[in-house]
């Protein structure tokens, strides 16, 4: 779904960064444990796998489709993220292997946002990023907490990642009516949104026709 919308250039691009800086975040975390525990397990522990990748993959999601409802699970799309660390969660309480897991996936998820949000360049556009805030990291988490989320994370934005420079602003002529157009980031979100519902709607009906396929070979078997 992603790989027609950004062209394989940018999806591998965004494949490698990801799994570049959560296995550095990672490779930090586990020299930071042992430094303060040493505890020599943190250095000896293999902690590997593509479940970074995975989850920065559903940020993505989240980006293009946020309001498209997957049929299967009856839920919004943008949530997907923030579903798959909360049953993570909840497993590595019965299933303590894949506590170890965790790290990744938390990474994968934040540093998949902080590519979008930050770092990939829209060719349409010419701009980077994307500044909506329907994409603001306080959007991972339910409305009745993003009051407390905004301010700390605005603190943490402009620590990490500076200042966004503000869009060149219009002058109006206040002798007519403001007819001013769309942004160009609303113009790119809205044919994004609009792409990876197309391309959700076409990867559902093929697994439906595949199906009602497969139901009639075996009614005729």
């Amino acid at each position: 779904m992603l790989e027609p919308i950004w062209g394989s250039r940018e999806f591998l691009k965004f494949i490698f960064v990801v799994d570049l800086l959560t296995s550095f975040c990672i490779f930090t975390a586990a020299i930071s444990m042992y430094y303060f525990t040493r505890e020599e397990i943190y250095l000896y522990k293999p902690i590997s796998g593509f479940q970074g990748i995975l989850s920065g993959l559903l940020v993505g999601i989240k980006q293009i489709i946020p309001d498209q409802e997957l049929s299967f699970l009856k839920i919004k799309a943008k949530w997907l993220p923030t579903l798959v660390i909360l049953v993570s969660v909840a497993v590595s309480f019965l299933v303590t292997e894949t506590a170890a897991y965790l790290p990744i996936l938390i990474c994968g998820t934040y540093m998949g946002w902080i590519y979008l949000r930050y770092w990939q360049r829209k060719p349409e556009t010419n701009l980077k990023g994307d500044p909506s805030d329907e994409f603001a990291f306080s959007t991972f988490f339910p409305e009745i907490l993003r009051s407390l989320i905004d301010p700390i994370a605005t603190i943490f934005e402009r620590m990490l990642c500076g200042r966004r420079p503000e869009p060149p602003q219009v002058t109006k002529d206040y002798n007519f009516v403001d007819t001013s157009l769309p942004s160009p980031e609303s113009l790119e979100a809205s044919r994004r949104r609009e792409r990876g519902a197309r391309a959700l709607e076409e990867r559902l009906a093929a697994e439906r026709l595949k199906a009602e396929q497969t139901k009639r070979e075996l009614g005729n078997v």
